[in-house]
This record gives C-alpha cells, sequence and structure tokens, in this order.
C-alpha cells in the first residue's frame, strides 16, 4: 500500500499495511516473500541499458535493491512520514551512511555530547581520519551557537539517550538546524516512531538500528534510514559503496516484526514505568533514569513531545560497580545481555558493553556511571518482573 494513502491511518495500521502489495484476489499470500536471489535477470540489453542510464526502476543486484527490502523501507517510510528509507545491514551501517551521505573531508559536525557509544566512538575515532571535525553541545543546546562555523553541514542528535534516556528539545534543535542550512540527522531508536515523528518536525534524516524496537525479537541485526526522496537516494548510493546492504532473509524479519509494534511499544511502556516506580523506591537505588517520572530532569520535555516515554530505563546503584555487578549477576527473568527493545527484558552494564572503552571525563558527560545498570523492558508480567528486581536487589 502506498504511503500517501495511508498518511491518514494511525501508527499500529500503518505498521501492518505499509508497504505492503495489494493481497486482494484468489490465492494471494498475506505475508511478504522472501527474494531469496542476489542477482536479477533483464529482458533484452535495451533494458539492462536504460536501467544504467537511470531510466527504469529494474532490480539488478540485491545489494542495490531487492523486492523484499522494499517492503521494509516502505513500511518505514509510512510509520515515520517520510518519502522513502533505506534498509541496511546494522544500525551503525544506516547512522554512518547517513552521515557520509552529508559529510566530506574538511566539513564539520555538531553533535550532543550524549550518544550511543558506537556512534560517539565514530566520531571520535573514525572521522578525524577522515577529515571530519565533530564538536559536542550538552543536551539543552547551551552555547550551540558558538559552535557553528562556514564548514558546518550536520546537527546530529539522539533522543531519549542511550543509556540515560536524557532529551533534546527537537523543536529547538531542527529551528537551529533550518537557520543555519544545516542537515538536520536524528536518532530515533529509543523513541521509536510510535512515539515521535521528527520528519513532520522538518528533520532530514531520521536512522534507526532495526534491530531494537522495530524487529522486536533479538533476532536479526538490521538498520534504517528515512528522510526525503533526494537524501534518501544519497543514503542509498552510500549503501552500494560501502556494503551496508540488508539481507533479504533479515528483511522480512524486520516486517514481520514491524507489524506488532505499537502494542509492543504500549506494553514496553506500562512495563518500564511500573518498574521505574519501583526502583525510585528501593534504598538501594540512588537514581533512577526514566522520562516518565517527575524525578527524571527532562520530564516535561517528554511530555511535550513525546506520545509516551518507553521501555528503555537506567538505575544507579548505591554501592556503585560492585552492587551494579552483583545484581546483574543474580537476575533471572531480566537477561544479561547487550541490545534492546525485544520481547525479553534484559540488564547491562554500559561501561562493559555501549561505552566500554572510554574514558571517565566522557563517561561522564554521558551520564554514565560505573554503578549504572541499562534495562530494556521486555513483555513479561510486571509483577514477575519487580518480584525479580526484588530478590536481585536483596
Amino acid at each position: 500500500m502506498k504511503t500517501n494513502k495511508l498518511a491518514n491511518y494511525g501508527p499500529q495500521t500503518k505498521a501492518i499495511h505499509g508497504g505492503e502489495p495489494n493481497r486482494r484476489g484468489v490465492n494471494g499470500p498475506i505475508v511478504t516473500e522472501i527474494i531469496r536471489s542476489s542477482t536479477f535477470t533483464f529482458s533484452s540489453t535495451e533494458e539492462m541499458k536504460l536501467w544504467a542510464e537511470g531510466k527504469n526502476k529494474a532490480y539488478i543486484y540485491t545489494r542495490y535493491g531487492n523486492p523484499t527490502l522494499t517492503v521494509a523501507q516502505k513500511k518505514i517510510a509510512a510509520l515515520e512520514g517520510a518519502e522513502g528509507a533505506i534498509v541496511t545491514s546494522s544500525g551503525m551501517a544506516a547512522i554512518s551512511s547517513a552521515l557520509l551521505a552529508a559529510l566530506k573531508a574538511g566539513d564539520e559536525v555538531i553533535s550532543t555530547a550524549q550518544l550511543y557509544g558506537g556512534s560517539y566512538r565514530l566520531m571520535r575515532d573514525v572521522f578525524p581520519n577522515m577529515g571530519i571535525v565533530v564538536r559536542q553541545v550538552g543536551m539543552d543546546l547551551a552555547g550551540i551557537e558558538a559552535l557553528v562555523t562556514p564548514r558546518t553541514k550536520v546537527l546530529y542528535v539522539e533522543t531519549p539517550t542511550n543509556p540515560t534516556l536524557r532529551l533534546v528539545d527537537i523543536h529547538k534543535a531542527v529551528a537551529f538546524a533550518k537557520k543555519h542550512k544545516l542537515v538536520s540527522i536524528i536518532d530515533n531508536t529509543f523513541a521509536t516512531p510510535i512515539l515521535q515523528n521528527p520528519i513532520a518536525l522538518g528533520y532530514d534524516m531520521v536512522v534507526h538500528s532495526a534491530t531494537k524496537a522495530l524487529a522486536g525479537h533479538s533476532d536479526i541485526i538490521a538498520g534504517a534510514a528515512a528522510g526525503n526522496a533526494v537524501w534518501m537516494e544519497r543514503v542509498r548510493q552510500m549503501i552500494i559503496y560501502l556494503g551496508g546492504s540488508m539481507d533479504p532473509g533479515a528483511a522480512y524479519l524486520l516486517i514481520r516484526g514491524i507489524k506488532t509494534l505499537g502494542v509492543r511499544v504500549q506494553r514496553q511502556g506500562e512495563n518500564a514505568m511500573a518498574v521505574a516506580k519501583f526502583l525510585e523506591k528501593h534504598p538501594k537505588v540512588a537514581r533512577v533514569h526514566y522520562p516518565g517520572l517527575r524525578s527524571h530532569p527532562d520530564h516535561a520535555l517528554a511530555k511535550k513531545q513525546m506520545r509516551g516515554f518507553g521501555g528503555m530505563l537506567a538505575f544507579d546503584l548505591k554501592g556503585g560497580l560492585p552492587a551494579a555487578r552483583r545484581f546483574c549477576d543474580r537476575a533471572r527473568l531480566f537477561l544479561l545481555a547487550a541490545s534492546l527493545g525485544g520481547v525479553e527484558s534484559l540488564v547491562i552494564l554500559p561501561i562493559y558493553s555501549s561505552h566500554y572503552n572510554m574514558t571517565e571525563e566522557e563517561l561522564r558527560r554521558a551520564g554514565v556511571s560505573p554503578g549504572t545498570v541499562r534495562v530494556s523492558l521486555g513483555l513479561e508480567d510486571k509483577e514477575d518482573l519487580i518480584e525479580d528486581l526484588k530478590q536481585a536487589l536483596a
């Protein structure tokens, strides 16, 4: 179903029907087919010539495009309210390709200081070798005007952040980008398109680790970018050049996972709120990072710009790293594993995962302490989750 025909439908309807071909008729399959072929035939050399000249939309090779990938892309575009989308082999493939589609040697990017560790290390360790300068700004964007130079090309933000759930005022950020004619890119992984749609506010590109909530079942590695047609073509070309294309089997599982995105995000948010309230009252917990709590510094902003608070939270234990390790080792229902957004609840120590290999100063700026535990809420019964927290904290 075309994206524009879905514009007036709700997000869960878009998740189910977006991008799907017309299923009317006799013996039509309900689910998307997996087109495993690495290459595709042409009827003539003339048809191939037209493809090479950009005059037809034929498939030639799965790194360039594939019918199964197309369904996934149209579904994500419908959810984000974007003209187009590109699916990739991982979240970092989407993030790096979107950034490199807009940057070249000598350019500068302004980024929020709090980012997913992989994004942070890309900008810290790789971009300088490519001649790209990264300037960081706090989550409140204070002093951002002073960071702009004639070479500034991109504003990159992540909100809510991984792992401490800090928020950027997305209206203020995109207004700044437009004022200075910057390409605006936002990591929407934690919020998902169910809870916020930055494209509608004027962002040029949205990126996701589709491994997480979009796919939702901890069984694929995937990424996605969405935006207007011009930017998506540039990202697609970067994927072709760098090889970050998605496998058709992963695309099928992504399509299947997205169809339950709305109901999963709702249940995970309910579980997260219940767990956050429990942890906030526990004597061994120093602080809970969850925007649904009034104690969170960005609670008012979350109520203003999001349609819910999400299924992720973090908390700091009073006993520091030893207490955090004991908690993680004792948890039973909460599995000790990286990643997030799946149907099972997970716990992880950021200093051993997303934020490893960072200095004390970098961790401080990220809001991460040795005693910080990140929690991804799944779909279990909240009463059972709270009982597991009780015994693990005992």
